[in-house]
């Protein structure tokens, strides 16, 4: 927290920042409620534009509207901001490119040269988007009990996940790996920043076939229960 003060205080007026709605990723570390409200200050004292990158919305607590809350506090400090959602996660829409990106503005001028821009930028890009997946997200989030079990679906991804961090804890503490383990359980979201080196991380890959970037970050959304065991004592092996 520290850090990320002194860069916002120690970059020129009017610089951009891009920050995590929630779930942070690669960390799975989000800022507290009161560390946002203390980043929108800092923010704002330098007049900087944020961006904010909403991929994991509803993954990091289970709810969907919680995990906006960064995004709240931006808007009711004031801040003029771009917001670039993605709907392949929380939808289960991977490969239908469904996504919106929203900006607030400060006055209709602004509004009307912003959208100018973004006409512009999309022609050559895409043209006409794919329809199928963004009637999918239309639909549902325009129909009150369709939304509210989107609510409910959403939060059992999330539960899914919050156990698979749990049993994988539980388990290479069951198995005598001398490490402490808490940060598996205290990360949020789809993704374990493990500790594991680029080496041990390469034993895994070359020793036991479980695949992983070099950095140590696990996709927890892609472990199951019965991996766990397998997955437990091959991180063991490799981090004695």
């Amino acid at each position: 927290m520290e850090g990320l003060l002194a860069d916002v205080a120690a970059a020129p007026n009017q610089s951009v920042f891009l920050f995590h709605a929630c779930a942070h990723n690669p960390t799975g570390v989000d800022p507290t409620p009161s560390q946002w409200a203390e980043i929108s200050k800092a923010v704002k004292k330098k007049n900087h534009f944020i961006v904010v990158d909403s991929a994991y919305q509803g993954f990091a607590s289970g709810d969907p509207v919680a995990d906006t809350f960064a995004l709240r506090q931006f808007v009711a400090d004031g801040h003029p901001l771009a917001l670039a959602q993605s709907f392949s996660k929380n939808f289960g829409l991977y490969g239908q490119r469904v996504g919106a990106v929203s900006f607030i503005t400060e006055n209709a001028t602004e509004t009307a040269n912003v959208e100018s821009q973004l006409k512009i930028l999309a022609r050559p890009m895409y043209s006409n988007p794919p329809l199928h997946g963004s009637r999918v997200v239309t639909i549902v989030l325009s129909d009150p009990e369709l939304r509210k079990q989107w609510h409910v679906d959403v939060k059992e991804m999330a539960d899914r996940i919050i156990l698979m961090r749990s049993l994988l804890r539980k388990e290479l503490e069951r198995i005598g790996s001398k490490h402490n383990w808490q940060h598996v359980t205290d990360q949020i979201g789809m993704f374990c920043y493990s500790g594991l080196t680029p080496e041990q991380v390469d034993r895994l890959t070359n020793e036991y076939h479980i695949y992983l970037t070099r950095n140590g970050r696990i996709s927890m959304a892609g472990v199951t229960s019965k991996d766990i065991p397998i997955l437990a004592d091959a991180i063991h092996q490799v981090s004695k």
